[in-house]
């Protein structure tokens, strides 16, 4: 059965790998219900998680996860001296602490943007944890750490990528590091403050012409071959006249 389980943990781990660019070393986010079933079951999470993975683990938790386990008393003192002993991640809560439900949920945000696996027997992560596409779920049962089967968010996401309807993680890594290597990429912020300013244009000429007064069309204007030829007429017309002149009459005085 342990090695039947590890096969289909590193089936499950390799379609992480590839469709949501998992890598080594894994961030696991743990709160204090996996630790408390850890301790009821006598499981060693820090040895026994790095084998069932197959690689290099990193075994991480939250303020709130603690926070929680400091006011829920005695009864899980061990829980909270384990998940003491993990990396605290920082959250956006440390002034007003929420349930590490809550804040486990917060933590991988709509994409899971920073590849976290999560641990836990909390039934309200379980079930936010699968309405997210790419996370790894944990938990324990039989007395043995499982790693859950992808769950149909990442399938359907999956296959939306492939069909081409949407953007892989790892592509939108990459787009996004193109821009910056280019210098295209902007922030928001800057994008919308930034105004284009209109080029200063010289006036339409034909708009500057003076406009036609409306009526009747307008003459010809004289041009200065039209002109000469007028007086070259008028001077023929004068000597033809002189020559049809009557010629003097002289009278004997």
């Amino acid at each position: 059965m342990g090695l039947k389980r590890q096969k289909i943990a590193k089936k499950t781990i390799s379609f992480y790998k590839y469709n949501f660019s998992f890598r080594q070393p894994f961030q696991i986010l743990i709160d204090g219900t996996f630790c408390q079933m850890a301790l009821k079951n006598k499981i060693q999470i820090k040895e026994q998680m790095p084998k069932y993975l197959m690689g290099e683990v990193q075994l991480c938790t939250t303020n709130c996860a603690l926070k929680e386990l400091e006011t829920l008393g005695k009864e899980l003192y061990g829980a909270r001296i384990i998940l003491q002993k993990f990396q605290s991640r920082r959250c956006a809560h440390l002034k007003d602490p929420v349930p590490a439900s809550e804040c486990l949920l917060s933590m991988l945000g709509e994409t899971n943007p920073h590849n976290y696996f999560v641990a836990t027997q909390d039934h309200t992560v379980t079930a936010g944890v699968k309405k997210i596409p790419g996370v790894p779920l944990l938990y324990i049962i039989l007395n043995t750490i499982v790693l859950d089967k992808p769950c149909q968010t990442s399938l359907d996401h999956v296959k939306a990528v492939s069909l081409g309807e949407m953007v892989s993680v790892a592509q939108q890594q990459s787009i996004r590091s193109l821009k910056e290597d280019k210098g295209i990429a902007q922030k928001d912020g800057e994008r919308r403050g930034k105004k284009r300013k209109r080029k200063q244009s010289n006036p339409n000429p034909l708009s500057c012409l003076k406009k036609k007064k409306k009526g009747g069309p307008t003459p010809p204007k004289k041009t200065e071959q039209g002109e000469k030829k007028k007086i070259v007429k008028n001077k023929k017309q004068k000597t033809e006249g002189g020559d049809n002149l009557p010629a003097p009459v002289v009278t004997n005085a």
